[in-house]
């Protein structure tokens, strides 16, 4: 039997079509460019989902902090070390629970919102710049949709 000119047998994975590959390359090229801005303020690209965390809400327990990110709380320690070494968190008993650690900002960390907010706005309007509006605004929908549907199966 001939096979359809055009079409790829049903098992073919090719990763120029992969949705996965192509979002997960995205991300390691947009990451690539704002760890060089970040850089320049002397923050590691490791520490900035923290710091948008923290600038959001402040006073949060580590383990609040890995949750909200969905990052192994063994990660989430180190890099708050290295951020308390580097002045731009510090921990500090919380009064209510005096078992539990409250990650507070610096004056530091709190200083670095606006220009490290504004490096990573730099990329994604670089990344975005030949992209209508509309076009954005749809794309990032359906990224939210693809997420929302992986995190409610379990099968996957």
């Amino acid at each position: 039997m001939a096979k359809k000119a055009g079409r790829a047998a049903p098992w073919r994975y090719r990763r120029e079509e992969s949705l996965g590959y192509l979002v997960n390359y995205l991300g390691r090229v947009l990451a690539r460019a704002l760890e060089r801005r970040l850089l320049k303020h002397g923050v590691p690209l490791g520490q900035f989902p923290l710091l948008l965390t923290l600038w959001e809400e402040e006073s949060l327990t580590q383990s609040e902090i890995a949750r909200r990110l969905d990052i192994e709380q063994p990660t989430v320690a180190n890099t708050l070390r290295r951020m308390e070494r580097d002045g731009l968190v510090q921990a500090e008993p919380d009064p209510a629970h005096r078992r539990q650690v409250l990650i507070k900002l610096t004056e530091k960390g709190r200083k670095l919102e606006r220009p490290l907010k504004l490096e990573a706005l730099a990329v994604n309007q670089a990344a975005a710049a030949k992209i209508s509006p509309s076009d954005l605004d749809t794309f990032r929908q359906t990224i939210r949709l693809l997420l929302e549907t992986l995190e409610e199966r379990a099968d996957v």
